[in-house]
């Protein structure tokens, strides 16, 4: 590839001769799906501490005389796409304005005539992508569902492992709902297993992780009122208690003081004998 641009004289290359785009047709609705599940994904989710561009269905033009391939989907990092669309040169990606082929291409097969597994990998090395991943859901070219491929010496060769180093990103098939398509859908997985969300999903798990908080604040805050039940039963409790011993000390004085005025009426009976002379015995006065 470093040869192929070394012959490009980039100030020469007349872009309105360069056809960046067709009318045809040519992708099902769920390759259609499954492009923008993979871009969305990257743009929502994916926080490198580097500048990268994802399309779907976007040409990669490696010579200004030849056609340009079209993957399904491609990542390039350290490059940024331009905005301003007056400029055919920002319509699609020129490997001789980016300096550099995106590391990851993707195609979705849905029959033997995109030459996803012939033709397409010869154009794919040339160009020098780094990976190159073949999605088969309706396994038109064998029972291998899924095949990733890492160029080594100019070749593709299989890979075992889906995690792409060069790229930080690994690759995974993922059953589950996308825009109401119940699918096996190919997805991006971080550096931990996890996959990478799309906008729906993110917003999903904010929504459970309100919930979630709403509810451990609910329970905090039930658990910190059964607490101040418990206080309170136990104020009330201690102030019983000590009612109680208040009672239990008013009726003891009252006791003492009713054996007080007993022994004293007794006394009084017993000097009342003593000035008639008579002497009380105890049982008199009792």
């Amino acid at each position: 590839m470093a040869e192929i641009l070394e012959e490009i004289n980039i100030d020469e290359i007349d872009y309105d001769s360069i056809v960046i785009e067709d009318d045809e047709p040519v992708d099902s609705i769920f390759s259609e799906k499954q492009q923008r599940l993979l871009v969305e994904t990257l743009h929502v989710s994916w926080k490198p501490e580097r500048l990268f561009m994802a399309s779907a269905n976007v040409g990669i033009f490696y010579h200004p005389k030849e056609p340009a391939i079209v993957p399904d989907m491609y990542l390039s990092l350290d490059v940024k796409s331009e905005d301003d669309i007056k400029k055919r040169e920002n319509l699609s990606y020129f490997v001789w304005k980016y300096g550099k082929p995106p590391e990851v291409a993707v195609e979705v097969v849905s029959n033997t005539r995109g030459g996803e597994l012939d033709r397409k990998v010869n154009r794919y090395a040339l160009i020098g992508v780094l990976y190159y991943v073949v999605l088969d859901p309706l396994h038109v070219y064998g029972e291998e569902e899924l095949c990733v491929f890492q160029l080594h010496a100019g070749r593709y060769m299989v890979r075992q492992n889906r995690w792409l180093e060069k790229v930080g990103l690994g690759l995974t098939l993922w059953e589950g709902e996308y825009e109401g398509w119940e699918k096996r859908w190919l997805r991006w997985i971080d550096d931990k297993g996890q996959l990478l969300l799309t906008g729906q999903e993110r917003s999903t798990q904010e929504e459970r992780r309100a919930d979630y908080a709403e509810q451990a604040a609910f329970k905090e805050w039930l658990r910190a009122e059964q607490e101040k039940q418990k206080v309170e039963q136990e104020r009330q409790r201690a102030e019983q208690e000590k009612q109680k011993a208040e009672q239990e000390r008013q009726k003891a004085e009252q006791a003492e003081a009713a054996l007080a005025k007993k022994q004293e009426r007794i006394e009084c009976l017993a000097a009342q004998l003593r000035a008639l002379g008579i002497e009380p015995k105890d049982e008199e006065v009792g």
